[in-house]
Parts: structure tokens; C-alpha cells; sequence
């Protein structure tokens, strides 16, 4: 496989996917070493009933278990969605080097859009950071996922509207 931006962020976007199919926020995460990937993530907030189970922070928990580090100094990471405060946090105190992303988030987004953490000088880390990589794919995921959640919620009012008026 060749080794650009856009080849690791396509194995984000398939992260991504598998959120996607289980009924997650399609967001997925890779954390690359030496030309490897060594963290996965996609998120799981959900199906765990976790706040913490964002994608970024599940690729980072898996690079520090590979790496036995909790420095992940010589890493590279991907992710589908512009990272949040939290995982802006989990990148910097992890010493993540270098953060590519898809999509902005204009309503949670913590490296562009509404913070910019990663490049703070005030903090102790700062991150070299690449936007809109994939970013038109990215977008179309989470757009499609939340119409058919939009979709759904009409679709149930619509039935509740119809039984109501029946009886």
C-alpha cells in the first residue's frame, strides 16, 4: 500500500463504515507508526454507554498497548471528523506529532472550528495539523447517517400522529 494521507485516511474512513453499520456516528481513527497501523478506533458511545468512546481515543488506547508507551511521539494520526476537546487532550497528552482530519465540526470541533488545542502554545505539546484530507467523503458519511436518523424520528412521529388520531 502506498503511504500517502489520503491511503491512511481511506482505512479511517472504513473505521468509520464499521461505526457506521452497528448505528454509531461514523467516525473512525488510525494511528500510524513507521508506515504501520498500530491503532484502530471507530467510535462506541452507544453500544458502550460510554462518553469516552470516541474513536481517536480507542486508536490511541491500542498504539499505547502496541507501542508499551504512552508516548506516541513517532505517530501519525487519522481521523475522520475533527477531533473534540476531549480528544484534542487525549492527542496532546499522548504527544502525538502530527493529526490529519476529514470533515470539520462546527458544532464540537476543538482544532479548528470552535478551539484550536493542538497548536496552543500555552499547552505543553503542539501538533503539526492537516484538514480536509478525504474530507468530502467524510462529510457525506455522517451527513447520510443523520438523515436516516432525521428520517426515522419523522417516520415514528408520523406513526404516534396516526395511532393517537385512531383512538
Amino acid at each position: 500500500m502506498t503511504t500517502t494521507p489520503e491511503n491512511w485516511m481511506r482505512e479511517a474512513l472504513q473505521e468509520a463504515k464499521l461505526a457506521y453499520l452497528i448505528g454509531e456516528v461514523p467516525i473512525g481513527a488510525v494511528i500510524v507508526h513507521d508506515g504501520e497501523i498500530i491503532g484502530r478506533g471507530h467510535n462506541l458511545r452507544e453500544h458502550g454507554q460510554d462518553a469516552t468512546l470516541h474513536a481517536e481515543v480507542l486508536a490511541i488506547q491500542e498504539a499505547c498497548e502496541y507501542l508499551h508507551s504512552w508516548r506516541l511521539e513517532d505517530c501519525q494520526m487519522y481521523v475522520t471528523l475533527e477531533p473534540c476537546i476531549m480528544c484534542s487532550g487525549a492527542i496532546i497528552n499522548a504527544r502525538i506529532p502530527v493529526v490529519y482530519y476529514g470533515a470539520r465540526d462546527p458544532k464540537a470541533g476543538a482544532v479548528h472550528s470552535l478551539y484550536q488545542l493542538l497548536d496552543d502554545e500555552r499547552l505543553n505539546h503542539q501538533v503539526e495539523v492537516h484538514e480536509r484530507v478525504l474530507a468530502r467523503p467524510a462529510g457525506e458519511l455522517l451527513q447520510t447517517f443523520f438523515r436516516k436518523i432525521r428520517d426515522r424520528q419523522k417516520a415514528a412521529k408520523k406513526a404516534r400522529r396516526e395511532a393517537t388520531e385512531k383512538n
